[in-house]
């Protein structure tokens, strides 16, 4: 019976951690591929997971059919599952918000915890019953049951890394979302039913469960081979496309795409948001993003196109007889499947011509590790609204830009303009680049529009000087044809007042320089989001840009001083360690999100690597905790081994940013790029060791000669989720994108620093050691 407990809690870890990540991609689609949507995720799926620990934690203790409620609750996770799912492609249909159009961080956040709801709450109450199962079921229960709750917390991290590989490799290429939940939902019923098969064989109540599982897995299996998953899977699309033609729904490595088909018509969604139109292309913006800067330059012949050069762009491109070669760079074959799969007479045109040379590579990582220089670069991403496209808005890439261009070479990009609507979200947006250009190249030109604003930068003075009457000599000379661009409209477009008319619109804007590791423009671009969309939050959210660091430093030292004055009225007060766990759990929150924001802004592809993220923080969770559980026994001064973990955290988290900044910079070559995946891997491994390490000692200290494991294990638990929640809320929204990296990393080095103080403060009698 007790192998066959240990074989449900790795169940019960591989399930949560599928369900996790299952659902964070399907809300990340939703969420119209916001990774900063990935901590408010995160954060409600750990606060739901305390509250379902922390409310079993006393029915736990008192219950008389301790595995029979594990087996209902087992099942009714498995079947919310599936319900949660379903449910988040709806999600835009019932928040009453249109194909293509973002969600602001209130909805984000309200939408996702309803319908993490019910899987978070149940799978959280199944930890604090394994515990209690799993320690009935040990021998020598007295002296094994202080360490029974890091028993099954190994175990069930080890289920966790299972499933982040699992998800990686088998789930993510091979499977669908409901397939995947059908199949754990049999794979959870076929575990509880094994250990029903060891359980009392003459009680009535565990007959009849028994038997019932046995006609769910019946039914399960004919659902499968029937095909009805298949259409139930059909019907949800249907219902998040809100009744479109989705001739195609696939996810890649890199994200999902989905293509929406209306007479002949395609549009091509990555994550959620329009990317390509074909064949019939949005004219007026490709004629102005291409041609204007091709005027610009005096002889254009070798091009770089990064992302969304096919359908149109890449034609427009063509009809400039100077150019030889073209070069396209898009992440995701997927995209150029689909293309072939749907094809039009424009693409066919396009990714067939011999000049056109296509890279199936990362734009930036392309220019990192190939000495190719070119006479304009072109970034075909529409704003930095995320991780993944702010990667190439940063100074560090304009700096990487400005040594592969030639010496009059032109970087060219696009941001959302209005000369009719100036809100400050989107004159700090345009003014914060404007600036972060300026940081790199001399000169710097930006052209006016409703719609969207075209920056020009270059080292060479052409971008500036540059006048209507030289662009329509070059436009007749080079017998350019086109449907919008009429030397009117250009004469109107290079008016010497518009430039004039920029400057005064950003001025008093942002002066900020947007990084890599400080992504300004990401909250510009939310900011500018919530003003369209949610005006309240909007207001509340931009008052966030002003908190400075001494700000939220504030927070820990006043935590501080309210434990003092605290501990002067009530001296047997001992909040440390519950306080110490909530700072780790604030701090591993915190790591995890660095880890995977910092990964997507150099990789610039998260979608995949998320589960082997996560999977390789829990190892290093599982790790930690079993190494510290096969210490327990062994070792009297626990006190003084969790004063050194708590040291060691907090040298960890100030030497993290200098791991990262050396890595970006160590970047310069291909074989380097891939090699620092395994240093992810590694941070990831060693934050979760120095997290997970922390969680059974712990237990030990505040159990002390205590036999509750049940309501210690739930305090400690919910203790290390509140801390979580904490920072997926605040590393998502303020710590990070406002802050960066340096500045996250004080304010978590500086709450583990008053925990440290707190705890050792607090009298040894506190917490009696354990005999070993």
């Amino acid at each position: 019976m007790a192998k066959r407990i240990c074989i449900a809690i790795l169940v019960m870890g591989f399930s949560g951690l599928v369900a996790e990540i299952i659902l964070l991609r399907e809300l990340l689609i939703v969420f119209a591929g916001n990774e900063l949507s990935l901590g408010i995720v995160l954060a409600n799926w750990l606060i739901l997971e305390a509250a379902g620990c922390y409310l079993a934690g006393s029915r736990a203790a008192t219950s008389r059919r301790k595995l029979e409620t594990f087996t209902l609750i087992t099942l009714f996770f498995s079947l919310f599952l599936v319900v949660a799912v379903i449910a988040t492609r709806f999600l835009k249909v019932v928040l009453g918000v249109s194909i293509g159009e973002s969600i602001g961080f209130v909805p984000m956040f309200y939408s996702s915890f309803i319908i993490l709801l019910p899987v978070s709450l149940l799978h959280g109450a199944l930890f604090t019953y394994s515990c209690r199962i799993y320690a009935d079921h040990r021998e020598n229960l007295q002296e094994e049951e202080a360490s029974s709750t890091g028993q099954v917390y190994v175990y069930e991290t080890i289920g966790t890394i299972v499933g982040g590989v699992a998800c990686t490799y088998l789930i993510v290429p091979h499977l669908g979302a409901l397939h995947t939940c059908v199949w754990l939902a049999l794979l959870n019923i076929v575990v509880c039913m094994m250990m029903l098969a060891s359980s009392r064989h003459d009680d009535r109540i565990v007959k009849t469960l028994f038997r019932s599982l046995a006609i769910l897995v019946v039914i399960g299996s004919v659902i499968i081979v029937t095909g009805q998953v298949t259409r139930l899977h059909q019907f949800s699309i249907a219902g998040q496309w809100q009744q479109l033609n989705v001739v195609e729904y696939r996810n890649s490595p890199y994200g999902n795409i989905s293509v929406i088909e209306n007479e002949g018509q395609y549009i091509y969604f990555l994550d959620g948001v329009a990317t390509m139109m074909v064949p019939i292309p949005d004219i007026p913006f490709v004629e102005k993003f291409i041609n204007v800067p091709l005027l610009t330059h005096p002889e254009p012949k070798s091009i770089l196109i990064i992302g969304g050069g096919a359908g149109g762009i890449i034609n427009e491109a063509l009809k400039h007889p100077s150019l030889t070669r073209i070069y396209y760079s898009e992440q995701d074959p997927l995209l150029f499947e689909l293309l072939r799969q749907f094809p039009t007479d424009l693409t066919e045109a396009e990714l067939n011509d011999p000049r056109v040379t296509v890279k199936y590579s990362d734009g930036r990582l392309l220019l990192q590790t190939s000495p190719a220089t070119y006479d304009l670069i072109f970034i075909g991403v529409s704003e930095p609204a995320s991780l993944q496209s702010n990667r190439y808005f940063t100074q560090e890439f304009f700096s990487l830009v400005g040594k592969r261009l030639t010496a009059d070479g032109i970087l060219v990009l696009g941001l959302p303009g209005s000369m009719t609507y100036l809100n400050d979200e989107l004159k700090n947006l345009n003014s914060t680049i404007f600036h972060t250009l300026g940081s790199i190249f001399p000169h710097v030109r930006v052209i006016p529009g409703e719609g969207q604003n075209l920056f020009l930068s270059s080292a060479a003075a052409d971008v500036v000087t540059i006048n209507a009457e030289n662009l329509i000599h070059r436009m007749l000379d080079r017998n350019i044809s086109d449907e919008i661009t009429l030397p009117w409209h250009i004469e109107r477009m290079l008016h010497p007042g518009w430039q004039q008319w920029f400057e005064e619109f950003i001025a008093d804007s942002s002066t900020h320089i947007n990084h890599d590791f400080k992504p300004r423009a990401v909250f510009y671009s939310i900011s500018h989001w919530n003003a369209l969309h949610s005006p309240e939050f909007g207001r509340m959210f931009n008052r966030l840009e002003k908190t400075s660091l001494s700000q939220v430093a504030v927070v820990p030292f006043a935590l501080l001083l309210l434990y003092l004055v605290l501990r002067s009225k009530a001296s047997s007060l001992r909040p440390g360690i519950p306080l110490a766990i909530v700072s780790t759990g604030f701090a591993g929150m915190m790591f995890t999100l660095m880890v995977i924001f910092i990964f997507q802004s150099m990789y610039g592809h998260l979608f995949s690597w998320i589960g082997l993220l996560v999977a390789a923080f829990m190892a290093g969770a599982a790790a930690g905790a079993y190494l510290m559980t096969s210490l327990l026994g062994r070792m009297r001064h626990h006190r003084r081994l969790f004063y050194g973990m708590e040291l060691a955290i907090i040298l960890f988290t100030f030497a993290l940013p200098l791991i990262f900044v050396a890595a970006n910079r160590w970047a310069e070559s291909e074989m380097v790029f891939e090699l620092l995946r395994i240093l992810f891997l590694a941070v990831a491994f060693i934050a979760g060791l120095l997290v997970g390490g922390q969680f059974p000692l712990a237990n030990r200290l505040y159990l002390g000669n205590s036999s509750d494991v049940s309501r210690t294990a739930a305090l400690i638990y919910t203790s290390d989720l509140i801390g979580g929640w904490l920072g997926g809320i605040c590393g998502a929204v303020l710590l990070l994108p406002i802050l960066g990296l340096w500045g996250a990393c004080l304010v978590v080095g500086m709450f583990k620093i008053v925990s440290f103080v707190i705890m050792v403060s607090e009298p040894t009698c506190f917490y009696q050691e354990v005999s070993p």
